[in-house]
């Protein structure tokens, strides 16, 4: 059933009025007179994480999850006013992340002049948002820090990609920011008024990853009640991001391949297939030459995301840029915990600037997020820091940023990620430190899970698995 199938007599023939709605590069959002959703347009979906088949049927507050919606609902207000009313707010999406948008809202009228519902727009800010914030942070591009020789060429080439259309394929260690310079181009690229959707490519079993990523249609397979669109369509006019490429099956690393070469998907079950129009960039942290040469990764596909690189350098090579993260981060938790911390000791900022972060920017920020949470007094303290920090043997680093108070830099919303790396004397270091601190974080919390969780940066199923896998009491 179809609620909204046709217009007539606007043109010679009628209209499909959902398909015009998923046309328009805003978020559409429309409401029964009971503000209980009724349609959502493709770019709405794409924006929130949540599908029409999700969200109708329910108050318009629990899709938008929106402060305006607490502070002063625009829809009531709209209805108060009789006219349009637009705001600035922000909304929470299914990712738990908090967006800034422009909600605009309007009544409905049907064709007798009676009230009927509302339709409201959401307009995407972070574009605009991150440009405000560039403007005001020295040494960043987007929400990404630096100023080692390394990433000042990579700011110099990243608005240069942002421009183009080309495929991009982002390389480098595990917490490096990867997730972070490919939202930052899209961002500043022309697509930047449409969605940006991240599909991590290792996250799903290779037959659950194509039905989320090229859509299916009922009944499909087992399962399939209704048509599904995938991330690709939900992507139209956007950017799709792949990350953790390496883990692509070779069965849809030869879809994607098609993909690439006729830019039009198949949806699991379809005859016809729909022309997405979309940027592709990759991220991978594995060698994809070598997994080229053992037949885990197709040679003609690296090729075509290979278009143009990007690759980070791990933390450990950027210097002087550890200075920069570690003031940032402090004033980012310091707001965010209310507390009045001006900077580190000498002892502390030793340990900090000599240590090695196999786990790169991800695991400077767990650092900083428990040293701020345990500190008692105005200054980051040694003993404020995990305990296998202590242990760790220094390393030589000399840092030309003087060690006395936190240099004040805006937040970045987005932060970048962190999974063990591959190799086994390294994997086997790391577990015993990632044990140690989950201990630590446990206690900070007084044993409650899901602070816990937020302290080190992860989902709690993530941390009950990790504290079954460790055999923690």
């Amino acid at each position: 059933m179809h609620l909204f199938p046709e217009i007539h007599q606007l043109m010679r023939s009628p209209l499909d009025f959902a398909h015009i709605l998923d046309e328009i590069p805003l978020g559409i959002l429309v409401m029964d007179t009971n503000l209980r959703v009724v349609h959502l347009n493709r770019f709405f979906q794409a924006l929130t994480g949540f599908s029409l088949d999700m969200a109708r049927g329910i108050p318009c507050r629990n899709v938008l999850r929106s402060s305006a919606c607490i502070i002063n609902c625009p829809v009531l207000a709209t209805h108060r006013k009789n006219r349009s009313i637009s705001c600035t707010s922000d909304i929470i999406n299914t990712d738990r992340q908090k967006l800034p948008v422009r909600i605009t809202t309007a009544q409905i009228m049907d064709t007798q002049g009676h009230f009927t519902g509302y339709m409201e727009t959401i307009e995407d800010l972070r574009s605009s948002a991150s440009n405000d914030r560039e403007k005001n942070v020295a040494y960043s591009f987007a929400n990404i820090i630096g100023r080692s020789q390394k990433m000042e060429t990579i700011f110099q080439t990243l608005p240069m990609l942002a421009q183009s259309d080309a495929s991009i394929l982002i390389t480098g260690e595990t917490g490096t920011g990867k997730d972070l310079v490919a939202e930052a181009i899209h961002q500043t690229s022309g697509r930047a008024g449409g969605p940006f959707i991240k599909i991590n490519c290792g996250a799903l079993p290779a037959t659950l990853l194509e039905s989320e990523i090229f859509g299916h249609m009922k009944g499909a397979f087992t399962g399939a009640v209704e048509n599904k669109p995938g991330r690709f369509k939900l992507a139209h006019n956007g950017t799709i991001f792949l990350t953790e490429i390496g883990d692509l099956p070779l069965p849809l690393q030869v879809k994607l391949l098609t993909f690439l070469d006729d830019r039009i998907i198949y949806p699991l079950g379809a005859t016809k297939g729909f022309n997405a129009n979309v940027r592709i960039i990759a991220a991978t942290h594995r060698d994809l030459k070598y997994m080229v040469s053992i037949g885990k990764f197709r040679k003609d596909l690296l090729f075509r995301l290979n278009v143009a690189r990007v690759h980070l350098p791990p933390l450990r090579e950027r210097g002087e840029d550890i200075r920069l993260l570690l003031d940032h981060f402090l004033n980012h938790y310091t707001k965010k915990q209310g507390k009045e911390i001006n900077g580190f000791s000498e002892p502390a900022l030793s340990v900090l600037l000599n240590y090695t972060y196999e786990g790169n920017i991800r695991e400077l920020r767990n650092i900083m997020e428990y040293a701020v949470n345990v500190a008692q007094s105005t200054r980051i303290e040694a003993d404020n820091l995990p305990a296998y920090l202590l242990d760790h043997e220094p390393i030589q680093r000399v840092s030309k940023i003087p060690a006395t108070e936190a240099v004040p830099i805006p937040q970045s919303e987005q932060l970048p990620t962190f999974t063990a790396p591959q190799s086994a004397e390294t994997e086997q270091t790391w577990s015993s430190v990632e044990r140690q601190m989950i201990i630590d974080a446990l206690k900070t919390s007084r044993g409650k899970k899901n602070k816990a969780a937020q302290i080190l940066g992860m989902s709690r199923s993530t941390l009950w698995r990790k504290i079954k896998a460790y055999q923690i009491e």
